[in-house]
């Protein structure tokens, strides 16, 4: 969430950047800052009501010391119509404070400045690729195929007990799950990590402090009768571990990961690029989040994307590293790199990673911060990143490592699937 004093004293700026993020309701800005100058107003009157009541009330008890009582008496008077004032100008300051926090969530973090202006996925900008595409034999097939080949994803088993979107893993294909999820946590608790093992349902206060709440109510999975959210991934219960806590300078950085099942609707997704494991309403994801110092989350970003890029090297596949665009970027973040690996058998990029500086964004909803070295209090910025998610890893590795006879692994998998090959 923004903060209104940076809304008031940067409101040209702030419509620039929120131009990039191609956000059209611009006009709530200024409702913002009208709603604040009435919030403003209420509070001086209200301050001033009952400073008068409190001076009234004191000289009240000089007066009637000295003996003056009908002039007492005329204070107190004055004294219960000022009071009679105090709770309707409570009731009117809460409202206008309500109608504020309402207004303020429904406005973006504002894009950093090297965010590129842009629309779509096709704007994104291309920051470097690596590793190199496999040249498939003839008779290469995708995953889904690869997958009943070798039994390892029964989908229309997912289907039948669940629905589609939530595959049933078999035999070698849950034992691949297993190994990719420990193989991830072991990658980062290496690079200081924490690992967590969170819920997989939050609250409703979760859900707004990392602003999937106003935003996407309508992409996640609402327990009606507790009013719980089935997470869409480990970043919402992991960062909310710092929410309304006040940390040490000294306690930064904080670097937490976690492994978790994630759950979307993926509400109006259809047509090929659903196949397989393309798209899921269920699937497990490892996630990166860090809690850092405001003046070094950029250079924070920078290695979460380095970490996850080492990741993806250790497991020999090509992939590219894309700057979001405006347009195509989350609600709540102000830069992301999203990391893709290369399906050979698909010829197509599949996302595999996203990685993002929140600034203070989240953290001004969670009431995060830390005292800094002279006793002032400030918001943390935080980060987090997917390291990785598993449908599109397991895609691309079933897919580029096809061999006549099985599936070759990457070295780095063999002493957690306790085998080289798929067969």
């Amino acid at each position: 969430m923004l903060q209104v004093n940076y809304i008031r004293q940067n409101r040209d700026a702030v419509l620039e950047r929120l131009a990039v993020k191609n956000f059209s309701q611009i006009q709530i800005v200024d409702d913002v800052i009208a709603l604040d100058d009435e919030r403003k107003k209420l509070q001086a009157e209200f301050d001033n009501t009952q400073a008068r009541v409190n001076s009234a009330s004191k000289e009240i008890g000089n007066l009637m010391r000295q003996g003056k009582k009908d002039e007492a008496e005329s204070l107190k008077a004055e004294v219960a119509s000022l009071k009679t004032n105090i709770d309707p100008l409570k009731a009117q300051m809460a409202d206008v404070e309500k109608r504020l926090i309402d207004q303020l969530l429904l406005i973006p973090n504002l894009p950093a400045a090297e965010v590129p202006k842009g629309k779509t996925p096709e704007d994104n900008e291309l920051v470097r690729e690596g590793g190199e595409k496999p040249t498939l034999a003839d008779g290469a097939v995708p995953h889904w195929e690869l997958t009943t080949k070798y039994k390892l994803i029964d989908f229309e088993l997912g289907t039948k007990i669940t629905g589609s979107g939530f595959p049933m893993y078999t035999g070698q294909g849950a034992k691949l799950q297993r190994a990719l999820v420990q193989y991830f946590l072991d990658f980062n608790t290496a690079a200081g990590y924490v690992e967590y093992l969170p819920p997989f349902m939050v609250n409703e206060e979760s859900a707004y402090g990392t602003g999937q709440l106003p935003d996407k109510e309508g992409q996640m999975y609402h327990a009606t009768a507790d009013n719980f959210y089935l997470i869409p991934t480990a970043e919402v219960p992991v960062t909310n571990v710092y929410r309304d806590t006040i940390l040490k300078e000294d306690d930064l950085p904080i670097k937490m990961t976690a492994y978790s099942p994630c759950f979307r609707r993926e509400a109006g997704s259809y047509g090929k690029d659903v196949r397989g494991l393309n798209r899921l309403h269920q699937f497990e994801k490892v996630e990166i989040i860090q809690i850092v110092h405001p003046g070094k989350s950029y250079e924070t970003l920078d290695t979460m994307v380095a970490h996850v890029e080492k990741l993806l090297q250790s497991l020999e596949l090509p992939y590219r590293i894309l700057r979001l665009c405006g347009g195509d970027m989350g609600f709540a973040s102000a830069i992301t790199y999203d990391l893709e690996v290369y399906s050979a058998a698909q010829q197509r990029w599949l996302e595999v990673s996203s990685v993002s500086n929140f600034e203070n964004f989240q953290t001004n909803r969670l009431k995060c911060r830390f005292k800094d070295a002279n006793g002032k209090t400030q918001l943390t910025h935080s980060l987090n990143g997917s390291s990785l998610a598993l449908p599109r890893i397991v895609a691309a590795l079933l897919e580029n490592n096809q061999m006549a006879d099985g599936i070759m692994l990457p070295k780095v998998l063999h002493s957690y699937f306790r085998a080289q090959l798929i067969m």
